[in-house]
Protein backbone atom coordinates (compact mmCIF):
# COMPACT_ATOMS: atom_id res chain seq x y z
CA UNK A 1 0.00 0.00 0.00
CA UNK A 2 1.31 3.42 -0.95
CA UNK A 3 0.83 6.20 1.60
CA UNK A 4 0.52 9.91 0.85
CA UNK A 5 3.02 11.65 3.18
CA UNK A 6 2.02 14.78 5.04
CA UNK A 7 3.49 17.27 7.48
CA UNK A 8 1.25 17.20 10.55
CA UNK A 9 3.35 19.09 13.08
CA UNK A 10 6.24 21.53 13.39
CA UNK A 11 8.21 22.85 16.33
CA UNK A 12 10.80 25.56 16.90
CA UNK A 13 13.26 25.82 19.79
CA UNK A 14 14.51 29.38 20.24
CA UNK A 15 17.39 30.08 22.67
CA UNK A 16 16.78 32.64 25.41
CA UNK A 17 19.83 34.78 24.70
CA UNK A 18 19.82 37.46 22.01
CA UNK A 19 22.71 39.39 20.46
CA UNK A 20 21.69 42.64 18.78
CA UNK A 21 23.69 44.16 15.96
CA UNK A 22 24.73 46.96 18.30
CA UNK A 23 26.15 44.50 20.84
CA UNK A 24 27.90 42.53 18.14
CA UNK A 25 29.48 45.61 16.55
CA UNK A 26 30.73 46.85 19.92
CA UNK A 27 32.43 43.51 20.63
CA UNK A 28 33.89 43.15 17.14
CA UNK A 29 35.26 46.66 17.03
CA UNK A 30 36.88 46.20 20.45
CA UNK A 31 38.51 43.03 19.13
CA UNK A 32 39.65 44.82 15.94
CA UNK A 33 41.17 47.69 17.90
CA UNK A 34 42.97 45.23 20.15
CA UNK A 35 44.25 43.26 17.15
CA UNK A 36 45.45 46.36 15.33
CA UNK A 37 47.29 47.60 18.43
CA UNK A 38 48.98 44.25 18.98
CA UNK A 39 50.12 44.11 15.35
CA UNK A 40 50.84 47.80 14.82
CA UNK A 41 54.40 47.20 13.58
CA UNK A 42 53.40 44.64 10.94
CA UNK A 43 50.49 46.82 9.82
CA UNK A 44 52.78 49.86 9.52
CA UNK A 45 55.30 47.80 7.54
CA UNK A 46 52.59 46.63 5.16
CA UNK A 47 53.08 42.94 5.94
CA UNK A 48 49.72 42.61 7.69
CA UNK A 49 46.33 44.13 6.90
CA UNK A 50 44.56 46.07 9.63
CA UNK A 51 41.14 44.91 10.78
CA UNK A 52 38.43 47.28 9.55
CA UNK A 53 35.60 48.15 11.94
CA UNK A 54 32.08 46.84 11.50
CA UNK A 55 28.83 48.82 11.81
CA UNK A 56 25.12 48.24 12.24
CA UNK A 57 24.46 49.89 8.88
CA UNK A 58 26.91 47.54 7.14
CA UNK A 59 25.28 44.44 8.65
CA UNK A 60 21.71 45.40 7.76
CA UNK A 61 22.66 46.44 4.22
CA UNK A 62 24.66 43.26 3.63
CA UNK A 63 22.13 40.83 5.04
CA UNK A 64 18.91 42.30 6.43
CA UNK A 65 19.79 40.80 9.83
CA UNK A 66 19.02 42.85 12.95
CA UNK A 67 19.67 40.32 15.74
CA UNK A 68 20.29 36.62 16.38
CA UNK A 69 19.50 34.06 19.10
CA UNK A 70 22.45 32.15 20.55
CA UNK A 71 23.08 29.50 23.19
CA UNK A 72 25.83 31.61 24.78
CA UNK A 73 26.44 35.31 24.18
CA UNK A 74 29.06 35.96 26.85
CA UNK A 75 31.89 34.19 25.05
CA UNK A 76 30.92 35.62 21.67
CA UNK A 77 30.88 39.19 22.99
CA UNK A 78 34.18 38.84 24.85
CA UNK A 79 36.75 40.64 22.61
CA UNK A 80 39.50 38.39 23.96
CA UNK A 81 37.58 35.22 23.06
CA UNK A 82 34.96 35.75 20.30
CA UNK A 83 33.37 32.29 20.33
CA UNK A 84 30.72 30.62 22.52
CA UNK A 85 31.63 29.44 26.02
CA UNK A 86 29.79 26.12 26.03
CA UNK A 87 30.26 23.70 28.92
CA UNK A 88 31.74 20.34 27.99
CA UNK A 89 29.11 17.78 28.94
CA UNK A 90 29.85 14.33 30.29
CA UNK A 91 28.97 11.26 28.25
CA UNK A 92 26.19 10.52 30.75
CA UNK A 93 24.37 13.79 30.01
CA UNK A 94 22.17 14.57 27.01
CA UNK A 95 24.19 16.35 24.35
CA UNK A 96 23.41 20.00 23.66
CA UNK A 97 22.18 19.32 20.13
CA UNK A 98 19.90 16.53 21.33
CA UNK A 99 18.54 18.74 24.11
CA UNK A 100 17.69 21.49 21.60
CA UNK A 101 16.16 18.98 19.20
CA UNK A 102 14.08 17.43 22.00
CA UNK A 103 12.41 20.78 22.73
CA UNK A 104 11.50 21.31 19.07
CA UNK A 105 10.45 17.67 18.70
CA UNK A 106 8.08 17.79 21.65
CA UNK A 107 6.38 20.86 20.17
CA UNK A 108 6.04 19.20 16.77
CA UNK A 109 4.66 16.00 18.30
CA UNK A 110 2.15 17.97 20.36
CA UNK A 111 0.92 19.78 17.24
CA UNK A 112 0.54 16.45 15.44
CA UNK A 113 -1.20 14.88 18.46
CA UNK A 114 1.45 12.16 18.63
CA UNK A 115 3.74 10.66 21.26
CA UNK A 116 7.39 9.84 20.83
CA UNK A 117 6.77 6.08 20.86
CA UNK A 118 4.62 6.46 17.74
CA UNK A 119 7.67 7.58 15.74
CA UNK A 120 9.67 4.88 13.96
CA UNK A 121 12.12 7.07 12.02
CA UNK A 122 14.23 9.95 13.29
CA UNK A 123 16.47 11.94 10.96
CA UNK A 124 18.81 14.54 12.44
CA UNK A 125 19.56 16.79 9.48
CA UNK A 126 21.94 19.66 10.24
CA UNK A 127 25.06 21.48 9.05
CA UNK A 128 27.41 20.52 11.86
CA UNK A 129 27.10 17.56 14.19
CA UNK A 130 28.23 17.76 17.80
CA UNK A 131 30.18 14.52 17.40
CA UNK A 132 31.06 11.95 14.77
CA UNK A 133 29.26 9.04 16.47
CA UNK A 134 27.05 7.69 17.87
CA UNK A 135 24.62 9.45 15.59
CA UNK A 136 22.84 12.45 17.08
CA UNK A 137 19.59 11.07 15.67
CA UNK A 138 19.91 7.85 17.68
CA UNK A 139 20.30 9.86 20.89
CA UNK A 140 17.24 11.94 20.00
CA UNK A 141 15.36 8.74 19.17
CA UNK A 142 16.16 7.48 22.68
CA UNK A 143 15.17 10.75 24.38
CA UNK A 144 11.70 10.79 22.81
CA UNK A 145 11.19 7.05 23.26
CA UNK A 146 10.84 6.31 19.56
CA UNK A 147 11.23 2.89 17.97
CA UNK A 148 12.46 1.94 14.54
CA UNK A 149 15.70 3.52 13.39
CA UNK A 150 17.50 6.84 13.19
CA UNK A 151 20.37 8.42 11.28
CA UNK A 152 22.18 11.71 10.72
CA UNK A 153 22.51 13.54 7.44
CA UNK A 154 24.35 16.70 6.43
CA UNK A 155 23.66 18.69 3.29
CA UNK A 156 24.53 21.99 4.99
CA UNK A 157 21.75 24.58 4.68
CA UNK A 158 19.61 22.19 2.60
CA UNK A 159 19.65 19.46 5.24
CA UNK A 160 16.03 20.01 6.32
CA UNK A 161 14.49 19.73 2.86
CA UNK A 162 16.68 16.76 1.99
CA UNK A 163 15.63 15.16 5.28
CA UNK A 164 11.96 15.80 4.51
CA UNK A 165 12.38 14.19 1.10
CA UNK A 166 14.04 11.13 2.62
CA UNK A 167 11.34 10.80 5.29
CA UNK A 168 8.49 11.38 2.82
CA UNK A 169 9.90 8.77 0.44
CA UNK A 170 10.15 6.21 3.24
CA UNK A 171 6.63 6.91 4.50
CA UNK A 172 5.35 6.66 0.94
CA UNK A 173 7.16 3.36 0.38
CA UNK A 174 6.26 1.91 3.78
CA UNK A 175 9.82 1.43 5.05
CA UNK A 176 8.89 3.86 7.85
CA UNK A 177 5.43 4.75 9.05
CA UNK A 178 5.83 7.96 11.01
CA UNK A 179 8.93 10.16 10.90
CA UNK A 180 10.47 13.01 12.81
CA UNK A 181 12.99 15.26 11.03
CA UNK A 182 14.95 17.47 13.43
CA UNK A 183 17.33 20.32 12.59
CA UNK A 184 19.35 21.44 15.63
CA UNK A 185 21.75 24.15 14.49
CA UNK A 186 24.44 25.53 16.81
CA UNK A 187 25.71 27.83 14.07
CA UNK A 188 27.50 30.05 16.58
CA UNK A 189 29.99 27.23 17.14
CA UNK A 190 31.29 27.16 13.57
CA UNK A 191 31.10 30.87 12.74
CA UNK A 192 34.31 32.94 12.74
CA UNK A 193 33.12 35.87 14.82
CA UNK A 194 36.44 37.67 14.21
CA UNK A 195 35.86 38.00 10.46
CA UNK A 196 34.10 41.26 9.55
CA UNK A 197 32.68 39.80 6.33
CA UNK A 198 30.71 37.11 8.12
CA UNK A 199 30.68 37.83 11.87
CA UNK A 200 26.99 38.77 11.78
CA UNK A 201 25.56 35.93 9.70
CA UNK A 202 24.49 33.08 11.99
CA UNK A 203 22.28 32.31 14.97
CA UNK A 204 21.30 29.18 16.92
CA UNK A 205 17.95 27.35 16.81
CA UNK A 206 16.35 23.93 16.35
CA UNK A 207 13.33 22.90 14.31
CA UNK A 208 11.36 19.68 13.99
CA UNK A 209 8.82 18.27 11.54
CA UNK A 210 6.48 15.28 11.91
CA UNK A 211 5.76 13.40 8.69
CA UNK A 212 3.13 10.64 8.53
CA UNK A 213 0.43 9.22 6.23
CA UNK A 214 -2.11 11.91 5.37
CA UNK A 215 -5.06 9.59 6.07
CA UNK A 216 -3.88 9.20 9.67
CA UNK A 217 -3.53 12.90 10.46
CA UNK A 218 -5.39 13.94 13.60
CA UNK A 219 -6.04 17.44 12.37
CA UNK A 220 -5.20 19.76 9.52
CA UNK A 221 -2.11 18.85 7.54
CA UNK A 222 0.11 19.76 4.62
CA UNK A 223 0.20 17.04 1.97
CA UNK A 224 3.70 16.63 0.55
CA UNK A 225 2.76 16.67 -3.12
CA UNK A 226 6.31 16.34 -4.35
CA UNK A 227 9.94 17.00 -3.50
CA UNK A 228 13.03 17.75 -5.52
CA UNK A 229 16.71 17.90 -4.56
CA UNK A 230 19.83 18.83 -6.52
CA UNK A 231 23.54 19.27 -5.79
CA UNK A 232 26.50 20.72 -7.63
CA UNK A 233 29.98 20.74 -6.10
CA UNK A 234 31.50 24.07 -5.14
CA UNK A 235 34.11 25.25 -2.63
CA UNK A 236 32.60 28.72 -2.38
CA UNK A 237 30.88 27.86 0.90
CA UNK A 238 32.83 25.51 3.10
CA UNK A 239 34.02 24.45 6.53
CA UNK A 240 37.18 22.33 6.52
CA UNK A 241 36.99 21.27 10.16
CA UNK A 242 37.29 17.52 10.66
CA UNK A 243 39.30 14.78 12.27
CA UNK A 244 41.81 14.69 9.41
CA UNK A 245 42.52 18.43 9.51
CA UNK A 246 43.10 19.50 13.08
CA UNK A 247 45.98 21.89 12.49
CA UNK A 248 48.44 23.29 10.01
CA UNK A 249 51.59 21.29 9.30
CA UNK A 250 53.46 23.48 11.80
CA UNK A 251 51.04 22.42 14.52
CA UNK A 252 49.18 25.72 14.81
CA UNK A 253 45.52 24.93 15.51
CA UNK A 254 44.04 28.33 14.70
CA UNK A 255 43.22 27.68 11.04
CA UNK A 256 40.81 30.15 9.53
CA UNK A 257 39.41 27.61 7.08
CA UNK A 258 38.27 25.34 9.92
CA UNK A 259 35.30 27.65 10.47
CA UNK A 260 32.59 28.89 8.11
CA UNK A 261 33.99 30.49 4.97
CA UNK A 262 32.35 31.74 1.82
CA UNK A 263 33.01 33.76 -1.30
CA UNK A 264 29.84 35.80 -1.00
CA UNK A 265 29.85 37.41 -4.43
CA UNK A 266 30.34 34.13 -6.25
CA UNK A 267 27.72 32.45 -4.10
CA UNK A 268 25.14 35.11 -4.93
CA UNK A 269 25.96 35.03 -8.63
CA UNK A 270 25.85 31.23 -8.90
CA UNK A 271 23.25 30.14 -6.34
CA UNK A 272 20.44 32.61 -7.08
CA UNK A 273 19.89 31.49 -10.71
CA UNK A 274 20.37 27.84 -9.70
CA UNK A 275 17.66 28.09 -7.04
CA UNK A 276 15.27 30.12 -9.20
CA UNK A 277 15.52 27.63 -12.06
CA UNK A 278 15.18 24.69 -9.65
CA UNK A 279 11.91 26.05 -8.25
CA UNK A 280 10.47 26.94 -11.66
CA UNK A 281 11.33 23.50 -13.07
CA UNK A 282 9.82 21.79 -10.04
CA UNK A 283 6.59 23.72 -10.42
CA UNK A 284 6.45 23.12 -14.18
CA UNK A 285 6.85 19.37 -13.72
CA UNK A 286 3.95 19.44 -11.25
CA UNK A 287 1.83 21.59 -13.61
CA UNK A 288 1.65 24.35 -11.02
CA UNK A 289 1.84 28.01 -12.00
CA UNK A 290 3.88 30.29 -9.74
CA UNK A 291 0.80 32.46 -9.11
CA UNK A 292 -0.98 29.41 -7.67
CA UNK A 293 1.45 29.46 -4.74
CA UNK A 294 0.13 31.25 -1.69
CA UNK A 295 3.60 31.38 -0.17
CA UNK A 296 7.30 30.72 -0.69
CA UNK A 297 9.16 29.68 2.46
CA UNK A 298 12.77 30.24 1.45
CA UNK A 299 16.06 29.52 3.17
CA UNK A 300 16.93 32.47 5.40
CA UNK A 301 20.47 33.45 4.43
CA UNK A 302 20.30 36.89 2.91
CA UNK A 303 17.37 39.22 2.23
CA UNK A 304 18.69 40.34 -1.15
CA UNK A 305 19.00 36.73 -2.33
CA UNK A 306 15.46 35.92 -1.24
CA UNK A 307 14.05 39.06 -2.82
CA UNK A 308 15.76 38.24 -6.11
CA UNK A 309 14.55 34.62 -6.08
CA UNK A 310 11.01 35.69 -5.25
CA UNK A 311 10.93 38.16 -8.16
CA UNK A 312 12.39 35.62 -10.57
CA UNK A 313 10.00 32.82 -9.63
CA UNK A 314 6.84 34.94 -9.47
CA UNK A 315 7.78 37.23 -12.36
CA UNK A 316 6.93 40.24 -10.24
CA UNK A 317 7.58 41.81 -6.87
CA UNK A 318 6.29 39.44 -4.13
CA UNK A 319 3.25 40.81 -2.32
CA UNK A 320 3.47 41.26 1.47
CA UNK A 321 3.33 37.84 3.09
CA UNK A 322 4.05 35.86 -0.08
CA UNK A 323 7.71 35.37 0.79
CA UNK A 324 8.16 35.90 4.55
CA UNK A 325 11.57 36.61 6.03
CA UNK A 326 12.50 35.74 9.60
CA UNK A 327 16.24 36.35 9.33
CA UNK A 328 15.92 39.89 10.69
CA UNK A 329 15.13 38.24 14.05
CA UNK A 330 16.88 34.85 13.81
CA UNK A 331 19.71 35.59 11.33
CA UNK A 332 20.86 32.66 9.18
CA UNK A 333 20.08 29.44 11.03
CA UNK A 334 21.30 27.16 8.26
CA UNK A 335 18.97 24.21 7.59
CA UNK A 336 16.40 25.41 10.13
CA UNK A 337 15.67 28.76 8.46
CA UNK A 338 13.10 27.67 5.88
CA UNK A 339 11.34 25.54 8.50
CA UNK A 340 11.10 28.48 10.91
CA UNK A 341 9.59 30.55 8.09
CA UNK A 342 7.11 27.74 7.38
CA UNK A 343 6.22 27.10 11.02
CA UNK A 344 5.60 30.77 11.77
CA UNK A 345 3.83 31.66 8.52
CA UNK A 346 1.42 28.86 7.61
CA UNK A 347 -1.51 29.12 10.03
CA UNK A 348 -3.60 31.13 7.57
CA UNK A 349 -3.63 28.35 4.94
CA UNK A 350 -7.00 26.85 4.07
CA UNK A 351 -8.14 23.82 2.07
CA UNK A 352 -6.26 23.50 -1.22
CA UNK A 353 -3.78 26.32 -0.67
CA UNK A 354 -0.33 25.62 -2.13
CA UNK A 355 3.07 26.62 -0.79
CA UNK A 356 6.67 25.68 -1.40
CA UNK A 357 9.57 25.27 1.05
CA UNK A 358 12.99 25.78 -0.53
CA UNK A 359 16.43 25.67 1.02
CA UNK A 360 19.83 26.15 -0.57
CA UNK A 361 23.45 26.46 0.42
CA UNK A 362 26.83 24.77 0.52
CA UNK A 363 27.35 21.94 -1.87
CA UNK A 364 25.94 23.68 -3.78
CA UNK A 365 22.65 22.16 -2.75
CA UNK A 366 19.00 23.04 -3.23
CA UNK A 367 15.89 21.23 -2.03
CA UNK A 368 12.22 22.08 -2.54
CA UNK A 369 9.02 20.67 -1.05
CA UNK A 370 5.64 21.40 -2.65
CA UNK A 371 2.83 21.39 -0.08
CA UNK A 372 -0.97 21.46 -0.25
CA UNK A 373 -3.10 22.27 2.77
CA UNK A 374 -5.96 20.01 3.84
CA UNK A 375 -8.29 20.08 6.81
Amino acid sequence: MTHIPAITGTGVFTPEQVITNAELVTAFNAYAERYNAEHADEIAAGTLEAKAPSSEEFIVKASGIEQRYVIDKSGILDPTRMYPALRQRSDDEPSLMAEMALDAAQKALAMAGRKGEEIDLVICAASNMERAYPAMAVEIQSLIGAGGFAFDMNVACSSATFGIQAAADMVRAGSAHRALVVNPEICSGHLEWRDRDCHFIFGDVATATVIEPADEAKGGYFEIRSTRCATEFSNNIRNNNGFLRRSRPDGVADRRDMQFMQNGRKVFKEVVPMVSQHIMSHLADEHVEADQLKRLWLHQANKSMNDFIGRKVLGREPAPGEQPNILQDYANTSSAGSIIAFAKNSEDFTEGDLGLICSFGAGYSVGSVLLERHG
